[in-house]
């Protein structure tokens, strides 16, 4: 029995040995006999990692029509290290349209620069079009060390609202100092809605890793694909522009230089935002011939580039008068049937402020209707001197007050951009103006700020909230161009707040008749527009540079307002000449979807008027 347990202990120690010797067999064969072949496989494949784009978001228009959409386009990669020196150059260089001497530049690179390296993939060529890519993917494999890289850039349905849009651009050193989300080679919005909703328009970026040959060649998905990670898309907005409105609104500012800005008072949604001149937004996207195009419209001296509905500061001119009426009806500075004589002007001792002929002015609503400026002037005077002659700066302050209600002399932070403070001086300024003493300069002194004239500035988007808010009788919302988002966010706080100006409601209905006798009966009479009860006001912006600005606030219907809207034409003359039959026109547009029979002969002197020299 001993002896038969040993034989079986023997036989497991046996067993065992034979296990051991077959390990280290197969140790030594995998080590030794084919570990070079392994090395050699393994040294002659690399891991990389491709960054993979997301499709920026959609961008449609109020009623759901599409504004801005994606384009493929593809970069184009080299690794210098891999590419072949005896490749077919020639072909390469005919498939994307380059010369040789290009091929040589794109691909040598300051090697001495942080971002370069002989063993890392970097851009050899941008913006490359789906067709060159198409016949490029062909013969990809014959050229070892490039891939290509898919990039998204912006299309565009439309050739208007250039300065609501902006454009996308490669991000700069700065903008990767400033975020590290971005890295060179990534895209980022320019201004405009591009620039305010970088954050939901761009997407968040994926990442796929790919195993590489020794000569570059793709052999496919690193551990098949088990740490890649999908590019999110970016989220899709809904505008408050009227695009149709737009494009008509652009059509009547050709040839012209200023501005259109329409708003719907009720919710402060910008319906068009024009700056004339303006370009097809198309010419600066991310395609080959783009800097050129930026050359183009930079020489034109009419400046399209420069966003005049929130940049430029003009006089506003007899516009400002329906909010002086206001300011002197809440102060008890005046009441509604207030009678100022006008004998061509206003005098005082050697000033005179000259006016037209017109009826008396036996109430605010003829004095609006009238523009009279010895009405302004006396009332603009009684303002500052409230407190005594003596003590404008007391008056002059609490004017200043009142108008900062109405965002006048400063800046409207809007989501296309801020505008322009615009000038809305107080006491210390003519302080500084008429530094003799402190009481050297009175009323009479700054009188042209009566009737809007003077040191005023305001710019195009202040006058349209300024207009919104009559139409509301004292409730204005900061003008915006994000009517939601399409993915359920909460629109910013700032565009849905009320704000209040502290004038009672029966003084804007005073105010209001004036603006609506503007148009019956007033200075306004080319704005009339049959079926369309419009209330607003002429302006004439003096300029001291040349012909007089053509200025128009409007609002329409009287009774329950869907659209006020500003306008300011550069050396138009009169406000009835050319401003507010423009604005007349997109108020009908809009309201109507059309322009009426007995219109189109002022839509046509409108649409073929030519105010601007040659580019």
């Amino acid at each position: 029995m001993a002896k038969k347990g040993l034989d079986k202990v023997f036989i497991v120690q046996i067993v065992v040995v034979i296990a051991i010797l077959v390990l280290v067999a197969n140790l030594f064969y995998l080590q030794i006999v084919k570990g070079d072949s392994f090395l050699s496989k393994a040294s002659s494949n690399t891991v990389q990692r491709v960054p993979q784009y997301p499709s920026r978001g959609l961008v449609y228009d109020r009623n759901g029509k599409l504004l801005l959409y994606n384009n493929a386009i593809y970069d184009l990669m080299a690794t210098y290290n891999q590419v072949d020196p005896k490749m077919d150059t020639t072909l390469f260089c005919s498939i994307l349209g380059i010369t040789k001497d290009q091929f040589k530049v794109y691909l040598d690179k300051d090697w001495k620069r942080r971002e370069f390296a002989k063993h890392k993939p970097f851009f050899f060529m941008r913006k490359i079009t789906s067709d060159q890519y198409a016949v490029l993917q062909e013969h990809l494999y014959k050229f070892p060390g490039f891939f290509a890289q898919l990039r998204n850039v912006r299309g565009y349905a439309y050739k208007v609202g250039a300065p609501i849009f902006g454009y996308i651009s490669e991000v700069s050193d700065k903008h990767i100092e400033a975020s590290p989300r971005y890295t060179m080679g990534d895209y980022i919005g320019i201004n405009g809605i591009e620039s305010a909703y970088e954050h939901i328009l761009r997407g968040e970026k994926g990442v796929k890793y790919v195993v590489k040959d020794n000569l570059g060649i793709i052999k496919g998905s690193y551990l098949e694909g088990e740490r890649d990670t999908a590019a999110v898309s970016g989220k899709n907005l809904m505008l408050s522009i009227d695009i149709d409105l737009q494009a008509y609104a652009e059509d009547l500012m050709a040839n012209k230089i200023g501005s259109v800005v329409a708003i719907e008072p009720k919710s402060g949604e910008i319906l068009t935002f024009v700056s004339s001149p303006t370009f097809d937004p198309g010419k600066l996207t991310l395609a080959r011939g783009r800097n050129k195009a930026f050359e183009e419209i930079s020489a034109d001296k009419n400046n399209p580039f420069f966003n005049r509905a929130l940049q430029a500061q003009y006089p506003p001119g007899s516009v400002f008068k329906p909010i002086l009426s206001l300011i002197a009806l809440q102060d008890g500075i005046i009441n509604k049937d207030r009678s100022v004589s006008c004998n061509y002007g206003y005098r005082y001792k050697s000033l005179h402020v000259g006016c037209h002929t017109h009826t008396l002015a036996y109430n605010v609503q003829e004095a609006i209707k009238h523009s009279c400026n010895a009405y302004y002037c006396q009332i603009f005077r009684e303002i500052v001197d409230q407190y005594g002659f003596k003590y404008p700066y007391r008056g002059l302050d609490t004017l200043v007050s009142r108008l900062s209600e109405f965002n006048l002399g400063r800046p409207i932070r809007t989501d296309i951009g801020n505008s322009k403070a615009g000038l809305v001086p107080n006491s210390k300024y003519y302080d500084k103006m008429y530094p003799k003493n402190k009481g050297s300069w009175k009323s009479p002194t700054i009188i042209s700020l009566g009737i809007g004239q003077g040191e005023y500035l305001f710019t195009p988007l202040q006058m349209a909230n300024m207009t919104a808010a009559i139409a509301n009788k004292g409730v204005y919302y900061t003008p915006h161009v994000l009517k939601k988002y399409l993915s359920n966010e909460t629109i910013d706080s700032t565009f849905i707040q009320r704000n209040d100006i502290n004038i009672d409601e029966r003084h804007f209905d005073v105010v209001i008749d004036g603006m609506e006798r503007v148009v019956q009966g007033g200075t306004a009479r080319s704005a009339q527009t049959p079926g369309i009860d419009i209330c607003g006001k002429t302006g004439t912006s003096q300029n001291p540079h040349g012909k007089d600005h053509s200025v128009f606030i409007a609002f329409a219907p009287k009774d329950k307002p869907e659209i006020a809207i500003a306008v300011f034409v550069e050396n138009g003359g009169y406000g009835s000449t050319y401003a507010a039959p423009i604005a007349s026109l997109v108020i009908e547009k809009y309201l109507n979807d059309t322009i009426s029979d007995v219109r189109k002969y002022t839509e046509n002197r409108i649409l073929n008027a030519v105010l601007t020299e040659p580019k």
